[in-house]
Order: structure tokens, then C-alpha cells, then sequence
């Protein structure tokens, strides 16, 4: 692959991994120009880029096996530390996403269609069931009752782009104190509050929760606590399945800690 991108390059260009779980970053260096090259990048970039959500698309090539590589402009920055995710430029950026019909548009184009939470808890009933996960822990067979007995809040609620990735690792804050979010593998079409609702749980201390939630354009709600949960229980259970799948048991444990946490909050602050 190295190869093959100097060959796109050109003469005098420096290619290199830049790291990710997948391998398929790298940085290109030639002189004082820098590009960050990924293969297989979402197919919606370029709007992204348009919108100032993800650092500026430079140009775009088709490789003969039919991969796609994208180069972006390299920016000097770092990741968001986890404290700075309360930070209100976080809600403001989440809020911009959301409300962007261009980015609905274009990933309606590409054929993403709405994810819907009956269609969540059918997907996630049945990777439990072919694991046979549900009967071996009492906490992740709770969280099913709990999913069911709360599902029907989370219906015919409002549906627009999610990042589905929501953590400090994903947003770059750059030397000029602007903010991006990257990595958009996960995108989809689904209720927002399966973005905010993991910035809220995992890094806003709960009493500041309608603070950050006012400066992103709503307020708190009883419903919108339901809702937010119900995508948490799915999120954690998830998890749980794709440790097991690659038998890191330490990591399985460590999701049954985070889904009895989620567990013991619904049943002793939502379903009262």
C-alpha cells in the first residue's frame, strides 16, 4: 500500500502509517506539505469537508481493485482530552451535524436508510440469542427487560446524521483551537440522542446535563432520560457480543461493570 500511494504521489513524497485500529491511515510528507491519506474513507467526506465538520478534502483516487483513497489536509493538533468534552464547543458542533439537511441528503444518496429502535432491539435480541450470552448473565438478561419495557418511547422520534462514535478520541482540536470530528465509519441515520446521550453519560458530571443540553438547542425531559438510556443498554450489549466473539473476557467484564451501572440507574431513577 505504501508503495502504491508514492506512486499516486508523485516524486519526492514520504508516505507513512498513521496509526488506527484499521491500518489504513497514513501521512505524506514532502517538504512542507502534509496530507492525511485514509483507504476506504466514508463515501460522504466530501460534504463533510464542505461543512467544516472534518478537516478539508484535497482530492480523491479510485485504485485499480476498486478501494478509494481520500487525502485530507493535515492539521497540527490533538485529540480532545476527556475532561474537554464538556466543553460547549462540543454541543454547539453535535448541534450543527444534526440540524445539517445537506448531510442527511448525501447519506440518503449513498443508500443509508433510518435505523429505528425496533429494528435495534430485533438485531440485538438476536446476536444475544446466537451467542447464548442472555443466559449466562443475569445483568445483560435485565438489560433485555428493561429494552423491551422502554421500548416504546424511543419510537417516531425525530431521525438525522449520528456520528455513532461519540468519544474525546474522535475529535481533533486543533493548534487553532477549532474543533473536527472524524473518523465517520459509523454514521447512520438514527434518533440524536444516541450522540449526545454518550457524551452525557460518559463525560458530563449529571448535574451539568441541562447545561450542556441548552446550549445544544434542547432541554431535559423525562423522555428524552428514557430514550437516552434505552440507546445506552444497546450500546453496552453490543459491546458485550463483540468481546465475546474474540473471547477477551476481561473486556466482557468489563461491560457487565458498565451495563450493571446503566441497569441500576434505570431501575432505581426511570422506572420508578
Amino acid at each position: 500500500m505504501v508503495n502504491w500511494l508514492k506512486q499516486v504521489l508523485g516524486k519526492g513524497w514520504e508516505v507513512t502509517p498513521a496509526g488506527g485500529l484499521t491500518g489504513d491511515a497514513y501521512l505524506a510528507t514532502k517538504e512542507n506539505r502534509r496530507l492525511f491519506l485514509k483507504r476506504n474513507s466514508s463515501p460522504f467526506l466530501a460534504v463533510l469537508s464542505a461543512e467544516g465538520i472534518v478537516p478539508k478534502l484535497i482530492w480523491t483516487k479510485r485504485m485499480e481493485n476498486g478501494d478509494v483513497i481520500t487525502a485530507q489536509e493535515w492539521l497540527d493538533g490533538r485529540e480532545l482530552k476527556p475532561a474537554e468534552m464538556q466543553r460547549y464547543q462540543v454541543a454547539e458542533l453535535l448541534r450543527k451535524i444534526h440540524d445539517s439537511s445537506e448531510l442527511l441528503h448525501m447519506l440518503m444518496r449513498i443508500g443509508k436508510k433510518p435505523v429505528t429502535s425496533d429494528e435495534g432491539f430485533l438485531y440485538i435480541t438476536g446476536r444475544l440469542q446466537q451467542l447464548g450470552i442472555a443466559e449466562k448473565h443475569a445483568s445483560v438478561a435485565t438489560a433485555m427487560s428493561y429494552l423491551e419495557q422502554m421500548l416504546p418511547v424511543t419510537r417516531h422520534q425525530q431521525q438525522v446524521v449520528c456520528h455513532g462514535d461519540l468519544n474525546h478520541n474522535n475529535i481533533l482540536l486543533t493548534n487553532e483551537g477549532h474543533l473536527y470530528l472524524i473518523d465517520w465509519d459509523n454514521a447512520m441515520i438514527a434518533d440524536p440522542v444516541i450522540d449526545y446521550g454518550m457524551v452525557l453519560k460518559w463525560y458530563i458530571p449529571q448535574a451539568e446535563w441541562d447545561d450542556w443540553l441548552y446550549q445544544y438547542g434542547i432541554s431535559m425531559d423525562k423522555e428524552l432520560v428514557e430514550r437516552m438510556f434505552w440507546y445506552l443498554l444497546v450500546d453496552a450489549l453490543h459491546y458485550v457480543c463483540w468481546h465475546s466473539e474474540r473471547n477477551e473476557f476481561d473486556k466482557v467484564t468489563e461491560r457487565l461493570r458498565n451495563l450493571d451501572e446503566l441497569n441500576s440507574y434505570i431501575k432505581t431513577s426511570i422506572l420508578l
